[in-house]
């Protein structure tokens, strides 16, 4: 079998990476609890070479510090909703004071910005609709710099890995 070899660009930095680097990955993906030597193991490599290429991984930014994942809805958290924004950019910190006030909303549990139409997404929990009615109206509503909003309720997640064709 030819050894395919990719040239990552990460920010200032690239990287290349072969095929072990890709079966590294897709078995860390499929199982992201897997000891070093179960991960060596699947990928049909020595534990030190699994060890030492994960090292170089997480050293170009590859692979990022893992954290935890929580189900919301299991800790009784059962609206999510999307909150799509239009800033007033007239004023020109209308992004860091939005995003700043955001910040400090604890149903608030992801900001993305973009460019075009919609300038902030908000991802927001609530425990019931009542809740969320009260966040909505006492939280989000009195965040500064507001043009524009629209609600996208979350009714399904059909898929959620993450995972890239690697």
């Amino acid at each position: 079998m030819r050894n395919f070899i990719q040239k990552l660009a990460i920010g200032e930095m690239s990287i290349q990476i072969d095929d072990t680097d890709r079966r590294l990955i897709r078995h860390l993906l499929a199982d992201p609890d897997l000891s070093t030597a179960d991960l060596a193991t699947r990928a049909g490599v020595t534990a030190a070479t699994c060890w030492r290429r994960l090292d170089r991984l997480r050293g170009a930014g590859v692979i990022r510090p893992a954290h935890a994942v929580i189900d919301w809805r299991a800790l009784g958290y059962e609206v999510e909703v999307s909150l799509r924004f239009t800033l007033d950019k007239t004023n020109p910190r209308a992004f860091d004071e939005f995003i700043a006030g955001a910040r400090e909303v604890p149903e608030v549990i992801g900001i993305e910005t973009f460019l075009g139409r919609v300038d902030v997404r908000l991802n927001v929990i609530a425990r019931d609709m009542g809740h969320y009615q009260e966040v909505y109206r006492r939280r989000i509503l009195t965040l500064p710099h507001i043009a524009d909003i629209e609600a996208l309720m979350l009714v399904a997640t059909i898929k959620d890995d993450g995972a890239l064709p690697v």
